[in-house]
Protein backbone atom coordinates (compact mmCIF):
# COMPACT_ATOMS: atom_id res chain seq x y z
CA UNK A 1 0.00 0.00 0.00
CA UNK A 2 2.18 2.79 -1.29
CA UNK A 3 -0.60 5.03 -2.54
CA UNK A 4 -1.70 7.74 -0.04
CA UNK A 5 -5.28 7.72 -1.31
CA UNK A 6 -5.46 3.99 -0.77
CA UNK A 7 -4.14 4.39 2.78
CA UNK A 8 -6.76 7.05 3.47
CA UNK A 9 -9.42 4.62 2.27
CA UNK A 10 -8.31 2.06 4.88
CA UNK A 11 -9.51 4.26 7.76
CA UNK A 12 -12.73 5.14 5.93
CA UNK A 13 -13.61 1.51 5.22
CA UNK A 14 -12.61 0.31 8.68
CA UNK A 15 -14.67 3.00 10.42
CA UNK A 16 -17.70 2.06 8.33
CA UNK A 17 -17.26 -1.55 9.40
CA UNK A 18 -16.85 -0.48 13.05
CA UNK A 19 -20.06 1.56 12.93
CA UNK A 20 -21.91 -1.66 12.09
CA UNK A 21 -19.95 -4.26 14.06
CA UNK A 22 -18.36 -2.59 17.11
CA UNK A 23 -18.20 -4.87 20.13
CA UNK A 24 -20.39 -3.84 23.04
CA UNK A 25 -18.02 -3.37 25.99
CA UNK A 26 -18.81 -1.89 29.40
CA UNK A 27 -16.16 0.84 29.11
CA UNK A 28 -16.95 1.79 25.52
CA UNK A 29 -19.18 4.47 24.02
CA UNK A 30 -20.99 3.01 20.99
CA UNK A 31 -20.19 4.72 17.67
CA UNK A 32 -23.78 5.94 17.25
CA UNK A 33 -23.79 7.48 20.73
CA UNK A 34 -20.41 9.10 20.14
CA UNK A 35 -21.73 10.57 16.88
CA UNK A 36 -24.50 12.19 18.94
CA UNK A 37 -21.92 13.86 21.15
CA UNK A 38 -21.73 11.39 24.06
CA UNK A 39 -18.15 11.56 25.32
CA UNK A 40 -16.19 8.73 26.93
CA UNK A 41 -15.33 8.99 30.62
CA UNK A 42 -11.52 9.14 30.78
CA UNK A 43 -11.65 7.31 34.13
CA UNK A 44 -13.36 4.31 32.55
CA UNK A 45 -11.08 4.41 29.51
CA UNK A 46 -7.98 4.51 31.73
CA UNK A 47 -9.22 1.78 34.08
CA UNK A 48 -10.11 -0.54 31.22
CA UNK A 49 -6.78 -0.03 29.48
CA UNK A 50 -4.84 -0.79 32.66
CA UNK A 51 -6.92 -3.90 33.32
CA UNK A 52 -6.57 -5.12 29.74
CA UNK A 53 -2.78 -5.13 29.81
CA UNK A 54 -1.68 -8.77 29.39
CA UNK A 55 -5.29 -9.85 30.00
CA UNK A 56 -8.32 -10.72 27.87
CA UNK A 57 -11.57 -8.81 27.51
CA UNK A 58 -13.48 -11.81 28.87
CA UNK A 59 -11.36 -11.90 32.03
CA UNK A 60 -11.61 -8.15 32.60
CA UNK A 61 -15.35 -7.52 32.28
CA UNK A 62 -16.41 -8.71 35.75
CA UNK A 63 -13.50 -6.93 37.42
CA UNK A 64 -14.37 -3.72 35.61
CA UNK A 65 -18.00 -3.91 36.73
CA UNK A 66 -16.99 -4.50 40.36
CA UNK A 67 -14.38 -1.73 40.37
CA UNK A 68 -16.66 0.88 38.87
CA UNK A 69 -19.54 -0.09 41.16
CA UNK A 70 -17.32 0.27 44.24
CA UNK A 71 -15.15 3.16 43.02
CA UNK A 72 -17.19 5.06 40.40
CA UNK A 73 -14.68 7.84 39.74
CA UNK A 74 -10.99 8.55 40.15
CA UNK A 75 -11.41 10.62 43.31
CA UNK A 76 -13.22 7.78 45.07
CA UNK A 77 -10.57 5.31 43.95
CA UNK A 78 -7.81 7.66 45.13
CA UNK A 79 -9.29 7.57 48.63
CA UNK A 80 -9.55 3.76 48.73
CA UNK A 81 -7.51 1.62 51.09
CA UNK A 82 -4.61 -0.17 49.42
CA UNK A 83 -5.64 -3.54 50.84
CA UNK A 84 -9.19 -3.17 49.51
CA UNK A 85 -8.01 -2.43 45.99
CA UNK A 86 -5.45 -5.24 46.03
CA UNK A 87 -8.09 -7.68 47.26
CA UNK A 88 -10.51 -6.61 44.52
CA UNK A 89 -7.73 -7.07 41.96
CA UNK A 90 -6.92 -10.60 43.20
CA UNK A 91 -6.96 -13.11 40.37
CA UNK A 92 -6.44 -10.56 37.60
CA UNK A 93 -2.67 -10.96 37.76
CA UNK A 94 0.27 -8.62 37.12
CA UNK A 95 -0.21 -7.00 40.50
CA UNK A 96 2.15 -4.10 39.86
CA UNK A 97 -0.73 -2.75 37.78
CA UNK A 98 -2.91 -2.47 40.89
CA UNK A 99 -0.19 -0.66 42.83
CA UNK A 100 0.36 1.74 39.93
CA UNK A 101 -3.40 2.14 39.55
CA UNK A 102 -3.67 3.53 43.08
CA UNK A 103 -0.60 5.72 42.74
CA UNK A 104 -1.92 7.07 39.45
CA UNK A 105 -5.42 7.71 40.84
CA UNK A 106 -3.97 9.68 43.73
CA UNK A 107 -1.82 11.77 41.44
CA UNK A 108 -4.74 12.47 39.09
CA UNK A 109 -6.93 13.42 42.04
CA UNK A 110 -4.24 15.82 43.26
CA UNK A 111 -4.05 17.36 39.77
CA UNK A 112 -7.81 17.88 39.75
CA UNK A 113 -8.45 15.56 36.81
CA UNK A 114 -6.89 13.65 33.94
CA UNK A 115 -4.32 15.33 31.72
CA UNK A 116 -5.76 15.49 28.20
CA UNK A 117 -2.52 15.06 26.28
CA UNK A 118 -0.40 12.02 25.59
CA UNK A 119 2.66 13.63 27.19
CA UNK A 120 0.69 14.59 30.30
CA UNK A 121 -0.69 11.08 30.62
CA UNK A 122 2.73 9.52 30.04
CA UNK A 123 4.06 11.29 33.12
CA UNK A 124 1.65 9.41 35.40
CA UNK A 125 2.54 6.18 37.26
CA UNK A 126 1.93 3.01 35.29
CA UNK A 127 1.04 4.78 32.03
CA UNK A 128 3.43 3.98 29.20
CA UNK A 129 3.54 4.67 25.48
CA UNK A 130 0.64 2.42 24.53
CA UNK A 131 -1.73 3.37 27.37
CA UNK A 132 -1.12 7.12 26.99
CA UNK A 133 -1.85 6.91 23.26
CA UNK A 134 -4.99 4.82 23.84
CA UNK A 135 -6.44 7.18 26.44
CA UNK A 136 -5.62 10.30 24.40
CA UNK A 137 -7.23 8.82 21.29
CA UNK A 138 -10.27 7.15 22.84
CA UNK A 139 -11.15 9.72 25.50
CA UNK A 140 -10.29 12.91 23.60
CA UNK A 141 -10.09 11.83 19.96
CA UNK A 142 -6.52 13.04 19.58
CA UNK A 143 -4.93 11.56 16.43
CA UNK A 144 -2.59 9.26 18.31
CA UNK A 145 -1.50 5.90 16.94
CA UNK A 146 -2.45 3.04 19.26
CA UNK A 147 -0.47 -0.17 18.74
CA UNK A 148 -1.17 -3.31 20.71
CA UNK A 149 -0.75 -6.96 19.77
CA UNK A 150 -3.89 -6.95 17.65
CA UNK A 151 -2.76 -3.87 15.71
CA UNK A 152 0.72 -5.31 15.17
CA UNK A 153 -0.84 -8.41 13.63
CA UNK A 154 -3.12 -6.39 11.34
CA UNK A 155 -0.24 -4.19 10.19
CA UNK A 156 2.05 -7.16 9.57
CA UNK A 157 -0.59 -8.66 7.27
CA UNK A 158 -1.74 -5.46 5.58
CA UNK A 159 1.85 -4.60 4.58
CA UNK A 160 3.22 -8.18 4.41
CA UNK A 161 5.98 -7.45 6.90
CA UNK A 162 8.10 -10.58 7.08
CA UNK A 163 10.55 -9.42 9.72
CA UNK A 164 9.71 -11.38 12.89
CA UNK A 165 8.39 -9.93 16.09
CA UNK A 166 9.53 -8.49 18.42
CA UNK A 167 12.21 -6.95 16.17
CA UNK A 168 9.52 -5.74 13.75
CA UNK A 169 7.68 -3.66 16.36
CA UNK A 170 9.18 -0.25 15.44
CA UNK A 171 8.50 -0.81 11.73
CA UNK A 172 4.91 -1.90 12.41
CA UNK A 173 4.34 1.19 14.56
CA UNK A 174 5.62 3.45 11.77
CA UNK A 175 3.30 1.76 9.28
CA UNK A 176 0.36 2.11 11.67
CA UNK A 177 1.10 5.83 11.97
CA UNK A 178 0.64 6.24 8.20
CA UNK A 179 -2.96 5.01 8.51
CA UNK A 180 -4.15 6.91 11.61
CA UNK A 181 -6.86 9.39 10.56
CA UNK A 182 -7.05 12.98 11.79
CA UNK A 183 -10.74 12.52 12.68
CA UNK A 184 -12.38 9.76 14.75
CA UNK A 185 -8.97 8.51 15.88
CA UNK A 186 -10.49 6.95 18.99
CA UNK A 187 -13.08 4.97 17.04
CA UNK A 188 -10.41 4.00 14.53
CA UNK A 189 -8.12 2.70 17.28
CA UNK A 190 -10.94 0.61 18.73
CA UNK A 191 -11.93 -0.59 15.26
CA UNK A 192 -8.41 -1.93 14.68
CA UNK A 193 -8.50 -3.69 18.04
CA UNK A 194 -11.89 -5.23 17.22
CA UNK A 195 -10.69 -6.31 13.78
CA UNK A 196 -7.68 -8.07 15.29
CA UNK A 197 -9.75 -9.67 18.05
CA UNK A 198 -12.63 -10.94 15.89
CA UNK A 199 -11.53 -11.17 12.24
CA UNK A 200 -7.75 -10.89 11.79
CA UNK A 201 -7.11 -13.43 14.51
CA UNK A 202 -3.76 -15.12 15.22
CA UNK A 203 -4.89 -18.45 13.79
CA UNK A 204 -7.32 -19.01 10.94
CA UNK A 205 -7.99 -15.33 10.09
CA UNK A 206 -11.43 -14.80 8.57
CA UNK A 207 -10.18 -13.08 5.44
CA UNK A 208 -13.48 -13.52 3.59
CA UNK A 209 -15.24 -11.42 6.23
CA UNK A 210 -12.50 -8.79 6.57
CA UNK A 211 -13.38 -5.26 5.45
CA UNK A 212 -9.72 -4.64 4.62
CA UNK A 213 -9.23 -7.79 2.52
CA UNK A 214 -8.90 -5.72 -0.64
CA UNK A 215 -6.02 -3.75 0.90
CA UNK A 216 -4.16 -6.71 2.43
CA UNK A 217 -0.81 -7.49 0.82
CA UNK A 218 -0.35 -10.69 2.84
CA UNK A 219 -3.68 -12.02 1.61
CA UNK A 220 -2.76 -11.20 -1.99
CA UNK A 221 0.52 -13.05 -1.56
CA UNK A 222 -1.03 -16.03 0.26
CA UNK A 223 0.81 -15.20 3.50
CA UNK A 224 -2.02 -14.19 5.83
CA UNK A 225 -1.86 -17.33 7.96
CA UNK A 226 1.93 -17.18 8.33
CA UNK A 227 2.26 -13.56 9.46
CA UNK A 228 3.33 -12.06 11.72
CA UNK A 229 6.44 -14.17 12.05
CA UNK A 230 7.90 -14.52 15.52
CA UNK A 231 11.35 -15.23 16.82
CA UNK A 232 11.29 -18.53 18.71
CA UNK A 233 11.11 -17.97 22.44
CA UNK A 234 13.39 -19.70 24.86
CA UNK A 235 11.50 -22.22 27.03
CA UNK A 236 10.46 -20.91 30.43
CA UNK A 237 12.52 -22.24 33.33
CA UNK A 238 10.92 -24.19 36.15
CA UNK A 239 11.28 -22.98 39.73
CA UNK A 240 10.16 -24.78 42.87
CA UNK A 241 9.28 -23.78 46.38
CA UNK A 242 7.41 -24.54 49.61
CA UNK A 243 4.20 -22.90 50.82
CA UNK A 244 3.07 -23.22 54.45
CA UNK A 245 -0.59 -23.21 55.50
CA UNK A 246 -1.15 -23.13 59.26
CA UNK A 247 -4.47 -22.65 61.04
CA UNK A 248 -5.12 -21.95 64.71
CA UNK A 249 -7.85 -23.86 66.54
CA UNK A 250 -10.19 -20.91 65.91
CA UNK A 251 -9.67 -21.32 62.14
CA UNK A 252 -7.55 -18.21 61.63
CA UNK A 253 -4.88 -18.87 58.99
CA UNK A 254 -1.32 -17.61 59.07
CA UNK A 255 -0.80 -15.12 56.23
CA UNK A 256 1.86 -12.63 55.28
CA UNK A 257 1.84 -9.56 53.07
CA UNK A 258 4.40 -9.85 50.32
CA UNK A 259 6.95 -7.05 49.84
CA UNK A 260 5.62 -4.09 47.84
CA UNK A 261 8.01 -4.72 44.96
CA UNK A 262 8.37 -7.85 42.89
CA UNK A 263 6.00 -10.67 42.05
CA UNK A 264 2.63 -10.44 43.82
CA UNK A 265 3.89 -7.26 45.50
CA UNK A 266 1.67 -6.03 48.30
CA UNK A 267 -0.65 -9.05 48.06
CA UNK A 268 -1.55 -11.44 50.89
CA UNK A 269 -0.06 -14.90 50.68
CA UNK A 270 1.18 -17.94 52.51
CA UNK A 271 4.61 -17.90 54.12
CA UNK A 272 7.06 -19.86 52.07
CA UNK A 273 10.54 -20.56 50.87
CA UNK A 274 12.48 -18.99 48.05
CA UNK A 275 11.45 -19.97 44.51
CA UNK A 276 14.48 -21.50 42.83
CA UNK A 277 16.03 -24.65 41.43
CA UNK A 278 16.87 -25.83 44.95
CA UNK A 279 14.50 -24.20 47.46
CA UNK A 280 15.24 -24.58 51.13
CA UNK A 281 12.40 -25.33 53.59
CA UNK A 282 11.46 -22.25 55.64
CA UNK A 283 8.59 -23.06 58.05
CA UNK A 284 7.23 -19.89 59.66
CA UNK A 285 6.70 -21.51 63.08
CA UNK A 286 7.48 -24.69 64.96
CA UNK A 287 4.74 -27.24 64.23
CA UNK A 288 4.14 -30.74 62.94
CA UNK A 289 4.23 -29.84 59.24
CA UNK A 290 2.81 -32.42 56.85
CA UNK A 291 3.07 -32.36 53.05
CA UNK A 292 -0.12 -32.44 51.03
CA UNK A 293 -0.32 -34.93 48.19
CA UNK A 294 0.14 -33.17 44.87
CA UNK A 295 1.73 -29.87 43.91
CA UNK A 296 0.54 -26.42 42.95
CA UNK A 297 1.52 -25.44 39.43
CA UNK A 298 1.37 -21.87 38.19
CA UNK A 299 2.89 -19.98 35.28
CA UNK A 300 4.24 -16.44 35.51
CA UNK A 301 5.48 -14.35 32.61
CA UNK A 302 9.05 -15.59 32.78
CA UNK A 303 8.90 -18.96 34.55
CA UNK A 304 6.81 -21.93 35.64
CA UNK A 305 6.38 -22.57 39.36
CA UNK A 306 5.75 -25.76 41.34
CA UNK A 307 4.96 -25.48 45.03
CA UNK A 308 4.97 -28.20 47.64
CA UNK A 309 2.22 -27.37 50.15
CA UNK A 310 2.85 -28.04 53.84
CA UNK A 311 0.00 -27.90 56.37
CA UNK A 312 -0.10 -27.81 60.17
CA UNK A 313 -2.20 -26.96 63.19
CA UNK A 314 -0.87 -24.12 65.30
CA UNK A 315 -1.59 -23.68 69.00
CA UNK A 316 -3.74 -20.73 69.98
CA UNK A 317 -0.82 -18.74 71.36
CA UNK A 318 1.63 -19.47 68.56
CA UNK A 319 3.98 -16.64 67.62
CA UNK A 320 5.14 -17.04 64.01
CA UNK A 321 8.47 -15.77 62.73
CA UNK A 322 6.75 -14.19 59.78
CA UNK A 323 3.20 -13.10 59.03
CA UNK A 324 0.19 -12.99 61.33
CA UNK A 325 -2.97 -14.97 61.97
CA UNK A 326 -5.97 -13.44 60.22
CA UNK A 327 -9.41 -14.08 61.72
CA UNK A 328 -12.23 -13.61 59.25
CA UNK A 329 -10.06 -14.76 56.35
CA UNK A 330 -11.65 -14.61 52.89
CA UNK A 331 -9.75 -16.67 50.28
CA UNK A 332 -11.30 -14.63 47.43
CA UNK A 333 -8.79 -11.89 48.23
CA UNK A 334 -5.82 -14.12 47.41
CA UNK A 335 -3.91 -13.94 44.12
CA UNK A 336 -4.40 -16.96 41.88
CA UNK A 337 -1.31 -18.94 42.89
CA UNK A 338 -2.05 -18.46 46.60
CA UNK A 339 -5.67 -19.48 46.06
CA UNK A 340 -4.38 -22.67 44.43
CA UNK A 341 -2.29 -23.31 47.54
CA UNK A 342 -5.36 -22.85 49.76
CA UNK A 343 -7.49 -25.14 47.57
CA UNK A 344 -4.88 -27.91 47.71
CA UNK A 345 -4.30 -27.47 51.45
CA UNK A 346 -8.00 -27.67 52.26
CA UNK A 347 -8.36 -30.79 50.13
CA UNK A 348 -6.14 -32.67 52.58
CA UNK A 349 -7.80 -35.39 54.61
CA UNK A 350 -6.60 -34.06 57.97
CA UNK A 351 -8.20 -33.91 61.36
CA UNK A 352 -7.07 -30.33 61.90
CA UNK A 353 -10.13 -28.10 62.37
CA UNK A 354 -10.66 -26.00 59.27
CA UNK A 355 -8.17 -27.91 57.12
CA UNK A 356 -10.46 -30.69 55.98
CA UNK A 357 -13.46 -29.93 53.78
Amino acid sequence: MRDENQRARVAEVLLGWYDRHARVLPWRIAPADRARGVLPDPYRVWLSEVMLQQTTVTAVKDYFHRFTARWPDVQVLAAAQDADVMAEWAGLGYYARARNLLACARQISALGGFPDTRDGLRALPGIGAYTSAAIAAIAWDHPETVVDGNVERVMARLFAVREPLPKAKPALTRLAETLTPARRAGDYAQALMDLGATICTPRAPRCAACPLAGFCTARAQGLATTLPARTARAPKPLRRGYAYVALRPDGAPLLETRPPRGLLGGMPGWPGSDWSDDPQPAPPLHADWQPVTGTVRHTFTHFHLELTVMVARAPQGAEPETGAFRPGFDPSGLPSVMRKVWDLATSADLSAPGLSR
